[in-house]
């Protein structure tokens, strides 16, 4: 026992020798500090725009729900040249309901367009297609009630599919073209991808990605977010 405890004793006296003759043990390096986020943590600096329900009119339904010859009163100029926000707001009917102040978006059409959120369906009691602006054939109908008549539309409600617009230099710079679709990334607390977005690229466009108001709300999305486009 006694020489059991006599080697143990000098195998610990061995250490501590060893310790103190050599240099402390190094403290061990930092971890390296991450790398820098690319700006805006890698999201592409696209202006969001989020729609609400709205519609365009053809003039001569304008003139059978505002009167002959009446023009829209401009209250906001929008991001994509030549259109706005206007004063103007009629109802929208449909078999199960209707939405009141549904307001009027500049300029006139070649045809009457009503895009509505998919929400909107339920209680209009209709079920409008998602589609690109202008893609009405086969669309079902509502009735619009303006100050000054109605109109029935056989065809011309939608919901908006989500897109970008963006001029074809730019559309060469970010490596997409028209007519393509590709998917956007948010981040935040409510983060997630949007699919099948599509580009329409050319002359009379802004860059500017459109998104409806029940997509913005589901990833909280605002006018100041931005994303990383997807291809």
């Amino acid at each position: 026992m006694a020489q059991d405890y006599e080697a143990l004793l000098k195998q610990i006296l061995e250490v501590a020798s060893a310790y103190s003759n050599n240099a402390a043990p190094a403290a061990s390096a930092p971890a390296p500090a991450p790398a820098p986020a690319p700006a805006a943590c890698g999201l592409e600096p696209i202006p969001v725009g989020i729609s609400n329900r709205h519609l365009h009119l053809s003039q001569a339904d304008m003139d059978v729900l505002f009167g002959p010859g009446y023009e829209l009163t401009k209250i906001k100029d929008l991001k994509q040249p030549g259109q706005f926000a206007s004063k103007e707001t009629v109802t929208i009917v449909g078999p199960k309901g209707a939405l009141e102040k549904v307001r009027v978006l500049g300029p006139i059409r070649k045809a009457t367009q009503v895009e509505l959120l998919l929400g909107d369906s339920f209680k209009l009691g209709i079920k409008p297609p998602t589609r690109m602006s202008g893609d009405l054939a086969g669309s079902p109908g509502a009735t619009i009630v303006g100050p000054k008549g109605t109109v029935v539309l056989s065809e011309g409600v939608i919901v908006a599919q989500r897109h970008i617009h963006m001029t074809a230099a730019e559309a060469a710079a970010y490596g997409v073209a028209n007519g393509q679709t590709v998917s956007i990334e948010f981040d935040g607390p409510r983060c997630g991808v949007l699919g099948n977005v599509a580009i329409r690229a050319g002359e009379g466009h802004a860059l500017e990605c459109h998104v409806d108001t029940e997509e913005a709300n589901a990833l909280a999305i605002t006018s100041d977010t931005t994303f990383k486009l997807i291809k």
